[in-house]
């Protein structure tokens, strides 16, 4: 494993929220990231499907990491996300791309997938501004 992807799964377990999921960072390089969870009963909602909230957090936490990858400690400024069809199937995965970078902000681009018997099927497109994190001086 890269020192990057070592740090990178470091970090998410030192995210409580991204423990209690089960989520798992499966790639972290520069200007590209990948995270994923297995779906379990306790994360879908009332038909079946994964929650929105639990789709959208996969999304947020992605493009994060994958703008964190060029511009170092970072956090969400805004994020949109677009939901294209349920979300059903064992396991969710979020590939993230750096689509512009500057010095302080990177906007970044996330699909995320649900894999059912080996085949991947898009359940949502999101695009975020990720901020640098000014330290103290």
């Amino acid at each position: 494993m890269n020192e990057m992807l070592e740090y990178g799964k470091e970090v998410l377990a030192r995210q409580p929220f991204s423990v209690l999921l089960g989520a798992e960072l499966t790639k972290f390089e520069p200007g590209m990231a990948e995270l994923s969870l297995v779906v379990e009963e306790k994360l879908k909602q009332q038909h079946g499907f994964v929650h929105g909230g639990v789709v959208s957090y996969l999304a947020d936490n992605c493009l994060t990491y994958v703008g964190g990858s060029v511009l170092g400690d970072v956090v969400t400024s805004e994020y949109k996300i677009n939901y294209v069809r349920p979300a059903m199937g064992d396991r969710l995965v979020a590939k993230a791309t750096v689509v512009s970078a500057g010095k302080q902000q990177a906007v970044c681009h996330c699909r995320v997938f649900c894999i059912s018997e080996g085949e991947e099927k898009l359940v949502a497109v999101a695009q975020g501004t990720i901020n640098k994190i000014k330290q103290p001086v």
